[in-house]
């Protein structure tokens, strides 16, 4: 498939076009991959377009050859999830595609599978995304011959709270901030994030499941109502320390 993602929810902004393979039988062509990584945050909203038209260059695409445009829904950064929607947004009305929101802990399970346990038919995974606040974006996901399920919703906790079967992969961008508070007896744990490859890989099996929406159905998934601390609580904090 054509496929272009993208995800802007955490500090690194991920782009990958997917161009379909070529020919068919003995002279098929395998499909090809062209991916960006790199600075997010406060510099998404100016390099995120200009890095997909670019990508889009390189793999000798238009926007209107395109299957549908993926993108990571959240949870994760409350400006980032807005600046991934309304893109998806004006590129699918300014090409009438469909678009299709993907989770950001699931790709985030998908790329620690791709990563570290690839040759596995069976993969547990805690994906934990650093939400600030002293809180982690939690949920759980099986990945059982060659599907995904997710055996345990969205959550937003703090690193203490955290519980899960003992034979999961803790996967995820938290441990540097809050590994030393994690429990102890949780032991396997990777460094992973959401990436817009992961997206790629998951997407075709949910466009067959008509999992993709309207352009105006680009939504962000938001866990957190609250986005910062209040004045209040800052200096409460700095109180004491």
């Amino acid at each position: 498939m054509n496929l272009l993602a993208f995800d802007t929810s955490i500090e690194t902004m991920s782009v990958a076009v997917q161009r379909r393979a070529d020919g068919t039988g003995d002279r098929a062509e395998p499909s090809q991959v062209w991916q960006h990584s790199g600075a997010g945050g406060v510099q998404t909203s100016a390099n995120l377009i200009p890095t997909i038209q670019r990508l889009m260059v390189q793999a000798e695409l238009e926007f209107d050859e395109l299957d549908a445009i993926v993108f990571g829904s959240g949870p994760g950064s409350f400006t980032g999830l807005r600046t991934a929607c309304s893109v998806a947004q004006g590129l699918a009305f300014g090409a009438n595609l469909k678009v299709l929101p993907i989770d950001t802990l699931l790709a985030l399970a998908e790329q620690a599978r791709f990563q570290h346990a690839a040759a596995l038919a069976r993969y547990q995974v805690m994906a934990l995304l650093d939400a600030r606040m002293d809180e982690m974006y939690a949920a759980c996901y099986l990945f059982n011959s060659g599907k995904w399920t997710q055996t345990e919703g969205h959550s937003l906790i703090q690193p203490e709270d955290l519980v899960c079967d003992a034979g999961c992969t803790l996967a995820g961008n938290v441990f540097a901030a809050y590994g030393a508070r994690l429990p102890a007896a949780l032991l396997s744990r990777v460094d992973a994030v959401p990436t817009a490859s992961a997206m790629l890989r998951l997407a075709p099996a949910r466009l067959a499941a008509g999992q993709a929406v309207a352009a105006e159905q680009a939504l962000p998934l938001y866990i957190r109502n609250k986005v910062a601390k209040t004045t209040l609580e800052r200096a409460a904090e700095k109180a004491a320390l």
